[in-house]
């Protein structure tokens, strides 16, 4: 099986760009080595979807929110189904991986990293460069698209690097970050930018159940009314709620 091959399928899944990046080339010092995934992994199969921008760009946290959970529901199917086409073409082993959770919440890591940086996937298979949000610009759909992977075992080669400069530095990312993650160039705050863009993961839990167990009966029936309650229970099936696109929806490139 040759990438045209697998490019086509990608593609007639519904991916809206697909790169291809050789094993060694992926580099991201924060994630694990990725044979503690796949032992026999050579190649990274990088798909990106295009974002929606009307709900990227909504004042209505729900409409964005809706739009990242389909997204990532369909590129999970189609991950899947990928690994699964690559395993019976080829007789070889393929690992999917999970655009976004389950992450490994175990200490040290607890969810702050992911066992592959899909940035850093997207980058080796040329599709695209890192921009001042620390996020991944690509040449047709700017910062709005985000990226799967599969692991392969197959002897892939790395696409082409794009060489474009696609950041002009305007640095409307950095200001409009509300929880003002992007301060410090070539990093991302991650408390602070869970805290805006996640409001109702497990520390607010933690808060306000910490403060229901202690307090007075009267205490608890006040806050069995409190407005966080809801959406704290909400969270509970949902799973993460991001609240906050801002870093996406106000980049300039390709918009």
């Amino acid at each position: 099986m040759d990438k045209e091959e697998i490019r086509k399928y990608a593609l007639d899944l519904g991916a809206d760009v697909i790169g291809f990046a050789a094993a060694a080339d992926y580099t991201s010092e924060r994630t694990p080595a990725l044979t503690t995934i796949l032992p026999g992994v050579q190649s990274l199969v990088v798909m990106g979807y295009r974002e929606i921008h009307g709900a990227n760009e909504s004042e209505n946290v729900r409409a964005g929110m809706a739009s990242r959970i389909g997204g990532m529901d369909f590129a999970q199917a189609n991950n899947y189904q990928m690994a699964r086409f690559i395993e019976k073409k080829t007789k070889t082993k393929a690992a999917p991986v999970a655009p976004s959770y389950p992450l490994n919440m175990e200490p040290p890591v607890m969810g702050m990293y992911a066992d592959v940086s899909l940035r850093h996937a997207a980058f080796a298979a040329g599709l695209g460069v890192f921009g001042r949000h620390n996020l991944i610009i690509n040449p047709e759909y700017g910062s709005q698209i985000v990226f799967t992977s599969i692991l392969t075992e197959l002897p892939l080669s790395s696409d082409p690097p794009v060489k474009d400069v696609l950041c002009n530095d305007c640095g409307l990312c950095v200001d409009n970050c509300p929880g003002g993650a992007l301060a410090e160039e070539g990093k991302t705050d991650m408390m602070k930018c869970l805290k805006a863009s996640q409001p109702y993961g497990v520390m607010r839990e933690i808060r306000y159940f910490h403060k229901f167990i202690g307090a007075t009966p009267d205490e608890q029936k006040a806050l069995l009314r409190d407005p966080v309650l809801l959406p704290l229970y909400q969270a509970q099936f949902i799973g993460f709620q991001y609240h906050c696109f801002k870093c996406i929806a106000v980049c300039p490139a390709c918009q």
